[in-house]
């Protein structure tokens, strides 16, 4: 089986966007696929396109070719999570043991003194 990865119509006449699909080359374009692999909406300002890049790698290991258009967004793609780095989860708050109060603790507690005095 030849696997091609390349877009596949949808949308409404004169609003096209398209999905990226792992399909084999001979079923036409709107034809059954194999796998979904991203959108693509050329109308669309600014980031216009996502894809699976794992999915896309799995696929070309596989032996599948690339469209010029996805050969292009892939590029991209490929581009812009070199330039932004994976967003890393904020450091977890250590808890501390100490045995000593800190000042607000300090000044919530009453002292001894307090309750001897009334």
């Amino acid at each position: 089986m030849a696997v091609i990865i390349r877009l596949r119509r949808t949308g409404a006449k004169n609003d096209n966007c398209f999905r990226v699909v792992a399909t084999d080359r001979r079923f036409p374009r709107d034809g059954r696929f194999i796998e979904i692999l991203g959108w693509y909406d050329p109308k669309r300002k600014g980031d216009n396109y996502n894809l699976k890049l794992d999915r896309v790698e799995h696929w070309v290991s596989k032996g599948a070719c690339l469209s010029n258009t996805v050969k292009s967004l892939v590029s991209k793609a490929k581009k812009q999570a070199a330039v932004t780095p994976e967003l890393k989860p904020p450091p977890v708050p250590t808890v501390t043991t100490s045995s000593e109060p800190t000042d607000t603790e300090a000044q919530e507690q009453p002292s001894e003194e307090t309750f001897a005095s009334e």
